[in-house]
């Protein structure tokens, strides 16, 4: 039988050692973090999603704000409302919820955050930071992704590691964090030929393809590690509905460890989020008066790095 990935324990672990660097801050006689949720529009989903952070955030002593705007704001004053809070100091993460309108430039609204602030790490010159090894705000899905791969296998060294997605949002900077661990990684998408033949190679797969079940039991070696990203929402027969992965979970008990669908990387995103403000804040406080080293700590720098090549 598989071991199960428990994301929401590890989650749990991470917002434990969150709020205890919210405590240090404050002691120290610091603010307490700041996180600022934008919000235009009502999309039920982000709707959601937003209570869940802010509930996160209220746990770990982060202080959270919202912006919730209506539907029809402008883009200008979006931008208006984020050059901002750029400018305040009490903000040390900005999250723009998506989607946004149609009328809205997404990519020039993520943009605009500042990347000391874009606790999502979305902004090009976190993409840039992380591509390069040089720091940055590591995207939370993907860093999340790391944890749990690091929880059932501490060192990468050499594992081949198959990536099944190319998105900037989670597959790419997934790839770029494994080969900072020194794995050798293969990164496939819809056009890859041959993919069961490409996954029964590997240590360990990702699968964050966002097509349900796609990786059958055939596909996965004796001993893998899988790490399912993909989530959908089903019908089932009895006219119910039921969430599933990217894996066909009842198929993979000859894996090592597999993460369940939920309960698996989805609990690890906020906590990610929660880790990467508290790394924005600390940089701002504590600026470049110390090394890099000084906070490279955080959670978000150490708990997923293994070998300790991801340098800060």
């Amino acid at each position: 039988m598989a071991e199960i990935i428990d994301g929401r324990a590890i989650a749990r672990q991470l917002d434990e050692t969150t709020k205890a660097e919210v405590d240090a801050l404050v002691e120290a006689g610091h603010p307490a973090p700041g996180l600022t949720v934008i919000l235009v529009g009502e999309d039920p989903a982000s709707e959601v999603y937003v209570r869940r952070k802010i509930k996160a955030c209220e746990k770990v002593g982060i202080k959270s704000t919202e912006h919730r705007l209506p539907a029809d704001t402008s883009q200008d004053d979006l931008l208006a409302l984020i050059d901002t809070l750029n400018k305040d100091s009490a903000v040390h993460g900005i999250l723009c919820q998506v989607p946004l309108p149609d009328h809205i430039d997404t990519r020039l609204v993520l943009r605009s955050i500042s990347p000391e602030k874009d606790v999502d790490g979305f902004h090009p010159v976190n993409v840039g930071r992380l591509s390069t090894g040089t720091g940055g705000i590591v995207p939370c899905t993907p860093l999340g992704v790391m944890m749990l791969i690091h929880s059932v296998i501490p060192d990468l060294t050499g594992k081949d590691v198959v990536v099944i997605g190319k998105s900037n949002i989670v597959g790419k900077p997934v790839a770029n964090l494994l080969l900072d661990a020194e794995a050798t990684v293969t990164v496939t998408h819809i056009y890859t030929h041959g993919l069961p033949e490409i996954c029964r190679k590997a240590d360990v797969i990702v699968a964050a393809a966002g097509a349900p079940e796609l990786v059958k039991g055939h596909w996965v070696k004796d001993g893998a590690v899988l790490i399912d990203v993909g989530i959908t929402r089903q019908e089932t027969e009895d006219g119910k509905t039921k969430l599933v992965g990217d894996i066909k979970f009842d198929e993979v008990q000859h894996a090592a460890a597999v993460t369940p669908v939920p309960g698996g990387v989805g609990p690890m995103t906020i906590a990610c989020l929660l880790a990467n403000t508290v790394q924005a804040a600390r940089a701002a406080m504590v600026g470049n008066s110390s090394s890099d080293s000084d906070y490279a700590d955080a959670p978000s720098r150490t708990m997923f790095t293994g070998s300790g090549n991801n340098p800060n």
